[in-house]
């Protein structure tokens, strides 16, 4: 159980302030609330299934003291891209609103799948995978997902009032160096 935690604290803070949460909120102007979180919750849990199942073969495969290692880097190199992007005035990426469809789920969900291809929570669901159980981190890696984006709908730009941006990122850079360090020193 301590995999879901990490994974979904890990992964909620991350989300915080990152374009899953612009995407849901600009989302949420044009579908229902539960189509959007739902849309989103099913290609997320898709993904973190992917990537934590990638994380457990690659665990099956490299030797447990070198993913340690490679883990930890990872993350450390997570800290380094997120307080890169403190800098300047401007490190939000333009969200481009899909017109409404008809297929509102399947436009939500694809459009999420395609966005979240690379991201870093990505690659951290699946190193984590390869430290602890690939079935714990999947579900706690989703359920901070899907936490910071119903978020996102419910509160939208709320949420950006009350925490900044540039806060919400520093908050996950130290949260990514403190586990890039935690890994690194076994």
């Amino acid at each position: 159980m301590e995999a879901v935690f990490i994974a979904a604290a890990l992964v909620f803070v991350a989300e915080l302030g990152d374009k899953s949460q612009l995407m849901a909120m600009t989302f949420a102007t044009r579908y229902r609330a539960r189509t959007v979180i739902l849309g989103m919750g099913i290609a997320c849990a898709l993904i973190n299934l992917a990537s934590a199942l990638v994380g457990e073969a690659l665990g099956n495969v490299i030797p447990e003291h070198v993913l340690q290692v490679v883990a930890g880097v990872v993350f450390l190199v997570f800290a380094a891209i997120t307080a890169w992007s403190l800098r300047g005035e401007e490190h939000e990426e333009e969200i481009r609103v899909v017109p409404h469809s008809g297929r509102a789920l399947v436009t939500v969900g694809l459009a999420f799948a395609l966005a979240e291809l690379g991201d870093k929570t990505m690659f951290a669901t699946m190193t984590l995978a390869t430290q602890y159980s690939w079935f714990w981190v999947w579900i706690g890696s989703t359920i901070g997902m899907v936490v910071s984006i119903t978020l996102a709908v419910l509160l939208g730009k709320q949420i950006l009032k009350v925490l900044p941006v540039r806060a919400v990122h520093a908050v996950a850079a130290l949260l990514f160096a403190a586990l890039g360090i935690w890994l690194l020193l076994g």
